[in-house]
């Protein structure tokens, strides 16, 4: 069976991750010119702890890790593909699809 509540979790740390990431992608781009605006990257990643430690309720900190680190890998890579028009190869594109079968093993609950 899996565990929703840590692929949930995981999806909203990986969220702040796709959209602080994007941001900074968009000012290294130069097409936002204000360096200033990093501010805000600083600020939003300042809560990911504290979705951390609530996730640390429900499961360990081994899979609450991994499970944000593979949905942020996942999702930030789909950015990168789809919205900035990044190209990668066919062995990086096993790499990502391998990363779904991580995901849906590392989110399976053993009782």
């Amino acid at each position: 069976m899996l565990d929703y509540t840590a692929i949930l979790y995981g999806s909203v740390m990986a969220l702040i991750d796709v959209g602080m990431l994007g941001l900074v992608k968009e000012v290294s781009k130069s097409s936002i010119k204000h360096l200033g605006v990093m501010i805000i990257p600083s600020l939003v990643y300042a809560i990911q702890p504290w979705v951390f430690l609530s996730a640390l309720r429900t499961e360990s900190m081994t899979v609450m890790n991994l499970m944000w680190d593979l949905v942020s890998d996942v999702l930030v890579s789909l950015l990168g593909i789809f919205y900035f028009g990044e190209k990668i190869g066919t062995v990086r594109m096993a790499g990502l699809a391998l990363a779904f079968v991580s995901l849906t093993l590392m989110s399976w609950k053993e009782d």
